[in-house]
Parts: structure tokens; C-alpha cells; sequence
């Protein structure tokens, strides 16, 4: 088996891919390191690669009409990302950067397309994660409806965790964004995002451990639907 076939069975989307099929894609992949805060993505031109993620985060951002900075969501290691164009050859529709330093594995979109929709479950798996983005997308409108800053945040920090019922009462955010990174999501200042942090921090809804944040997730939701009121 060779390196870059080990390289790529670190990545979900491609386990589900057989043996044979991995062997076939494996010497096309080649790797692209990035600076924090460089482009990875750019908006517009159709991306010719299928992208993975292998060290680093990176965050899709856009802008508004009026030059606004909007954050839409981030990309962990091992996640893919550039799919919209492999599937339906258009334009790229949103910026990504990193916001650490990161390493991306490419594999050229044209030759690894049709051994992905040649497979069920990879095109089953593609279209629950366009599914999951869409669903994605719908909670972040609803996010910035809400007028009230704290609740607002608690909201998008929901959606980080995941909220799944039945689970620890806490929730670990590994390497939790930068103020500046939340702000652009939830279209606050970062001063804003600052303040409410303090707040949740006074009230034991979150807890610092580096660079990750401990979750109370039954506080968040209460201060998310807005039934306890800011200190």
C-alpha cells in the first residue's frame, strides 16, 4: 500500500471508496501547506480539486454589498471542502482561508469525480453533507435575526457543539475561534463578542482550558432561548 494511499484513508469521505478505487486516485494527490490568514479558496472561478483538510482549520467567509466581512462556517481536519463545484462545474461561492497554519490534500476534480459518483455511498455521503451545509445555512439566518447580542452568541455557539440531547451535561469546543472569527459570524463587533464572553464566563457557562472552551450546555441553551437574563 503506498504513502499516498495511507494519506488519503485518513479522510471518512475516501474509506468508503474500495481498495482498488483508493490505489487507482492515490498518485494523483498532492499536498499544499498555507500560512494563517492566506487564501486557500477564492470566490468565483470553479475550484478543480476536491480538497481535504489534513492539519490546520480553516473558516468560508464572504463579504456583504457593502464590504462586511461574513463568516459561514469553519473546516476541521478531516473534512473536505470545493465539492459544489466537483458536482455541477460552477463557480466557487464563497471565500475559505486559514485561520492557522494548515495543510491541504488536492485531488484533481476531473479525475476523481466520476469514481466518486460511481460509488452509491460516496454519493449518498455528498449529499447528506450538502444537506447538513444547507441546514447550516438556515440556522445561521436565524442567528442573525435575533436582536439580543449574548443570545445570539449562545446561539451560534450551539451550533458548534452540535446540542445533541441525552449526551454530557458538557461539551468540549477543540481550539475554540478567536473573537474576531465569532464576531464576522454572528455580525458583532469583536469588542461586542468580548464583553459577552466575560458574561459567560462570570456565570460558569463556559470555562477556558488553553485554547479550548468547556461547555455548560444546559446554561447555553437557557441564555440561547433567552430565559436568563444578561448580568
Amino acid at each position: 500500500m503506498s504513502a499516498h494511499t495511507l494519506l488519503l484513508q485518513q479522510f471518512s469521505l475516501l474509506r468508503l471508496l474500495s481498495a482498488e478505487a483508493l490505489e487507482q486516485i492515490a498518485p494523483l494527490a498532492s499536498t499544499r501547506d498555507f500560512a494563517k490568514r492566506e487564501m486557500v479558496l477564492a470566490k468565483g472561478p470553479p475550484v478543480p480539486y476536491l480538497c481535504f483538510l489534513m492539519e490546520g482549520r480553516l473558516q468560508a467567509i464572504d463579504f456583504t454589498l457593502d464590504g462586511r466581512e461574513v463568516g459561514l462556517y469553519f473546516i476541521e481536519p478531516g473534512d473536505y471542502f470545493g465539492e459544489l463545484s466537483l458536482i455541477d462545474g460552477e463557480a466557487q461561492p464563497e471565500f475559505v482561508i486559514a485561520t492557522d497554519r494548515a495543510r491541504v490534500v488536492l485531488l484533481p476534480g476531473a479525475e476523481i469525480r466520476p469514481i466518486l459518483f460511481s460509488s452509491p455511498q460516496l454519493a449518498e455521503a455528498l449529499s447528506r453533507r450538502l444537506a447538513q451545509r444547507v441546514r447550516q445555512q438556515l440556522s445561521q439566518r436565524q442567528i442573525l435575526a435575533v436582536a439580543n447580542p449574548l443570545h445570539r452568541i449562545c446561539a451560534q455557539l450551539q451550533i458548534m457543539i452540535g446540542g445533541t440531547p441525552g449526551q454530557t451535561p458538557q461539551q468540549l469546543i477543540i481550539k475554540a475561534p478567536t473573537h474576531q472569527e465569532l464576531a464576522i459570524m454572528v455580525n458583532l463587533t469583536r469588542e461586542t463578542v468580548t464583553r459577552t464572553f466575560q458574561v459567560l464566563l462570570a456565570q460558569g457557562v463556559l470555562t477556558r482550558q488553553g485554547d479550548q472552551l468547556l461547555v455548560d450546555k444546559t446554561k447555553l441553551e437557557k441564555l440561547a432561548s433567552g430565559e436568563k437574563k444578561e448580568a
